[in-house]
């Protein structure tokens, strides 16, 4: 699956200088009306109806580069992980032997206001700063409420978001938004690479002991997915990192799976685990496959030891009926 050089994630991951912070805590179980069944139990054995081609009309996707996407339904917009500065922090320089972690997080106005919208809801898969960099300008901005986990709570106080803009879950929740919106949220995990790492592992469960003010500042803080739907609409499954609780997956039936593609085999069998867990999806688009220090412009400069053609064709063997599209940044899709 992946190419012997060494890939952006997996330089991130090993990175040491940003490395300090708590231990990865142990994910939440599902909890709430709605649970899913396990593995072998009449969720995982029974398809339940999707929407038809037809319903997927009304919901438009735009890829905003790495993991991010904007979702806009009836007049509604939602964005997850809305990372569009793109700043240069040298991990495309020598094989990635150039990566600063003191690198400033900065956020241009003029490249993110044209493409996020009048967004009602943020959607926050983890802290490192190619997700939630632009976070605090857009809910400033906005006045968007921001779900992510504690760490991102955390740290976007520090950052000057409010408090009362600010929901935490841990996944299990299933929280209805009104007209129709709902998000499930899921725990998660991270990418790993080669050794089984990843980058500035940690948590918080205090405000941090000084603003964040560079890429090393932020970590990882637990990994979530999303489940979104709207009445009427597709329900579409996002990442933002190219692993999972399959325990926590398993049950969940969405029309479109928008899919971290791996830097490493580090994660078993993740691919076919990954649609079976999820009831072979109608729609898979791989995700956090680019260059994401390049400028968001198409054609997609992709990473080049990110292997999407051997993601494809793992795709297709694991899950024959699910077909995958390839997306283009900005571009409105329905994926009818």
């Amino acid at each position: 699956m992946r190419k012997p050089a060494l890939d952006r994630r997996t330089f991130l991951r090993t990175a040491a200088a940003a490395g300090a912070g708590l231990p990865v805590t142990a994910a939440a179980l599902p909890a709430g009306a709605t649970p899913r069944e396990r593995p072998g139990g009449p969720a995982a054995a029974q398809e339940p109806d999707r929407p038809s081609r037809k319903d997927q009309a009304g919901t438009v996707f735009r890829w905003l580069g790495t993991a991010g996407w904007r979702i806009d339904h009836g007049g509604r917009t939602v964005l997850f992980d809305p990372y569009l500065t793109r700043f240069t922090t040298g991990l495309y320089v020598d094989g990635g032997k150039a990566f600063d972690p003191a690198t400033p997080l900065v956020t241009d106005p003029a490249l993110v206001d044209p493409h996020i919208g009048t967004p009602e809801l943020l959607l926050v898969s983890h802290s490192h700063w190619d997700h939630i960099n632009d976070v605090p300008y857009i809910a400033a901005r906005t006045g968007a409420p921001v779900v992510g986990t504690e760490t991102t709570y955390h740290l976007l106080r520090a950052l000057d978001v409010p408090a009362g803009q600010l929901i935490v879950v841990k996944g299990g929740e299933v929280l209805d938004f009104g007209g129709g919106l709902t998000v499930e949220v899921v725990a998660s995990r991270h990418s790993r690479n080669d050794q089984r790492r990843y980058f500035a592992p940690g948590t918080l469960n205090a405000l941090p002991p000084r603003r964040p003010a560079t890429v090393g500042d932020l970590p990882e803080g637990d990994t979530l997915a999303f489940q979104v739907g709207f009445d009427g609409g597709p329900t579409a499954f996002l990442t933002g990192a190219s692993d999972f609780a399959e325990r926590e997956a398993a049950g969940l039936r969405p029309d479109l799976a928008m899919i971290a593609v791996p830097g490493s085999a580090a994660t078993h069998g993740y691919v076919p685990r990954l649609m079976r867990a999820l009831g072979s999806p109608r729609t898979v688009v791989p995700v956090h496959w680019d260059t994401f220090e390049s400028a968001l412009v198409n054609p997609v400069r992709p990473d080049p030891h990110m292997d999407l053609a051997a993601f494809t064709a793992q795709v297709a063997q694991a899950s024959p009926q699910t077909r995958v599209v390839v997306p283009d940044y900005l571009t409105p899709r329905t994926f009818g």
